[in-house]
């Protein structure tokens, strides 16, 4: 359970009805093989011990001192690092509830009886109490109540409330820290029901931040009027995280990252109040708990196609926006930009040419600057050429290395030594023409850095680093990717769609020295360094919580030390290039994150990364 994941577990045992014996049988053959899958969370169907169709034997007298009697041994039977939700009747003081009973390691922790009945319901039980009380089975003297709250002693974050068929208790629960909400229900099935309810508890997961873990009834109940299909859904602030049905006799398993929840309610700013009563708490093992959840590489953007496609006309749709807005506010008619041939040049382009186009504007005012020296190759020059053209601008073309070799003379700079020095002189010595031509022009720079470099600071102080406006600020390197990739299957024509794909073809690099110079060979890949960005800035996931999440999404792709290296270097870059994101020009934030320091992200630029290193070394050692 370290980082907060929880494995979870929903499952539909084979039952028949009023077969107490059996059903039990059946329940302990699933604790079972849920304690060997190392599960520390198990919910089974609202009224499992007797089936839920049992219809007016609820009201006999045998059947209730049956279930009391098979309530008794499952919770004895409960292995000791599981805690495990289940439903009965339970007859107190001459009424019947419907209960839900949370057990742990061989003890009955507390009984559950449900509110919200249905009419149908109420022919057989009654309503939950408003008070507490407490009731014995068999050895076991426990508390009963609708609210009440399970919370480990081992994880802070993970609070266990039972869902009432989402009511407005459920608010109650997660407003008071049930960070889990066990759901045991009957749900009955018709064609599309699963997804509907799928879908209802992935929207209360998100409105409640929380997760629900839904177990319903399925084979062995009366098909009488109705059919149970045993449906099983497990989600987590709005995404299902695992779905099935027809599952009966075995376990749909997930992680709930309760830490995740945690660190989501404390974004939201929400009051949460106290427990309505004190938690009851509960040991497990605090174990390392095997990922088998689904994390995406790319969570920026959705990962099927469709969806993908359409989230990539959003981003540039947004990017343009923007840059609108600040070519209507300053009345500005032409916009200037350093094109490169490389990816951050071409979407900058291609979000300006939307604006412009947007704005009835003509795409002559469009200035696409090229300013080859040292490092400039024939490829990336011809293909900042040849889009510029192609989609209608104006293309100039001023070559730096005559004014580059002045300034290293001035300073006394070797043009044989590749230092930061040499690099960074053409990348000033760039922006200082665009602003001059901007000026001329009446124009304004656009900026092409995004997030990524942003993170990593691999900009130019005053150089690159600057502009009237970073039409790139939100975007990170991976969705700068696939939005150009979209634009050239959707929206270019034939000319400037086979110059993306040759943009898209070229290795990622800075070009300021002669040879061969590719960024991700320097920083490390861009794909781990978004995912690193995203889960440390979005969920203030802790290192060697990003580091074990990015092991297991990027299996296959990069080893273990690979990803140990590069996340090392992302925070000691993250945290000593704070500086140049402080004083970062406009820009507008497009995907979930954003680094802007006028409210974003707010960071001083002279804090410590030690803690975050010695956290992540720590694990790693210990791992």
């Amino acid at each position: 359970m370290i980082h907060g994941f929880i494995k979870v577990a929903a499952a539909t045992p084979s039952v028949k009805v009023a077969d107490t014996s059996f059903n039990t049988s059946r329940i302990l053959d699933l604790f079972e093989m849920a304690s060997e899958k190392g599960v520390h969370l198990l919910v089974l169907p609202e009224l499992c011990v007797t089936s839920c169709t049992a219809g007016d034997l609820f009201h006999q007298q045998a059947l209730l001192d049956s279930a009391r009697e098979a309530v008794n041994s499952i919770a004895n039977g409960t292995p000791k690092n599981m805690v495990a939700v289940y439903g009965a009747p339970l007859e107190v003081s001459g009424k019947v509830y419907n209960c839900s009973f949370v057990s742990c390691g061989g003890e009955l922790l507390g009984i559950v009886p449900k509110s919200n009945l249905s009419p149908a319901e109420k022919r057989w039980f009654a309503e939950a109490p408003e008070e507490e009380t407490a009731v014995q089975i068999g050895d076991f003297i426990v508390p009963m109540g609708s609210t009440l709250l399970f919370k480990n002693n081992q994880v802070s974050s993970f609070v266990l409330g039972c869902s009432s068929g989402l009511s407005d208790l459920d608010g109650v629960l997660t407003e008071c820290g049930a960070t889990v909400l066990a759901c045991p229900e009957t749900c009955d099935d018709y064609a599309g029901k699963l997804k509907k309810v799928a879908g209802s508890l992935a929207h209360e997961s998100s409105r409640l931040f929380t997760s629900y873990v839904f177990s319903g009834a399925g084979d062995g109940e009366s098909t009488t009027d109705l059919v149970y299909s045993g449906f099983n859904i497990i989600t987590e602030l709005g995404e299902v995280l695992a779905c099935t049905s027809r599952n009966e006799d075995s376990l749909l398993i997930s992680e709930i990252d309760t830490q995740k929840i945690c660190s989501e309610r404390r974004r939201s700013g929400r009051v949460y109040s106290e427990p309505v009563n004190d938690f009851i708490e509960f040991n497990l093992e605090n174990g390392q708990t095997e990922l088998t959840r689904h994390i995406t590489r790319t969570p920026y953007l959705p990962e099927k196609a469709s969806e993908k496609a359409e989230a990539c006309a959003e981003v540039l749709d947004l990017q343009a926006r923007g840059l609108r807005r600040r070519l209507e506010h300053t009345r500005t008619k032409t916009a200037i930009l350093g094109i490169s041939g490389g990816l951050d040049s071409t979407l900058a382009l291609l979000a300006t040419v939307k604006a412009f186009e947007d704005m009835g504007m003509n795409k002559r005012n469009i200035f696409g600057i090229s300013m080859p020296c040292f490092g400039t190759t024939h490829r990336t020059r011809s293909n900042a050429e040849a889009l510029v053209q192609s989609l209608g601008c104006s293309f100039m073309e001023i070559d730096i290395t005559d004014a580059v070799r002045q300034h290293f003379k001035d300073i006394e700079q070797s043009e044989t030594d590749y230092n930061t020095t040499f690099e960074n002189s053409q990348a000033r010595e760039r922006t200082q023409i665009l602003m001059d031509l901007a000026n001329k022009y009446n124009g304004l720079v656009v900026g092409t850095g995004d997030i990524s470099e942003l993170a990593l600071g691999w900009a130019t102080y005053n150089g690159d680093h600057m502009s009237m406006y970073g039409v790139n600020a939100g975007v990170p390197k991976t969705v700068a990717r696939e939005v150009t990739a979209y634009y050239a299957q959707n929206l270019a024509s034939e000319s400037t769609r086979e110059t993306l794909k040759s943009i898209l073809d070229t290795p990622i690099s800075p070009e300021l020295i002669p040879g061969k110079q590719e960024t991700e060979n320097i920083v490390g890949p861009y794909e781990l360094h978004d995912f690193f960005l995203y889960h440390l800035v979005r969920y203030s996931c802790s290192p060697s919580k990003i580091y074990r999440m990015a092991v297991h999404a990027f299996s296959g792709r990069f080893n273990e030390q690979t990803i140990a290296l590069w996340l090392k270097t992302f925070i000691r870059r993250f945290f000593n290039q704070q500086f140049k994101r402080s004083c970062m020009p406009d820009g507008p934030k497009v995907c979930e994150i954003s680094l802007s320091p006028r409210g974003a992200w707010s960071m001083p630029s002279d804090s410590i990364s030690h803690i975050w290193l010695e956290e992540l070394e720590k694990y790693l050692n210990f791992s």
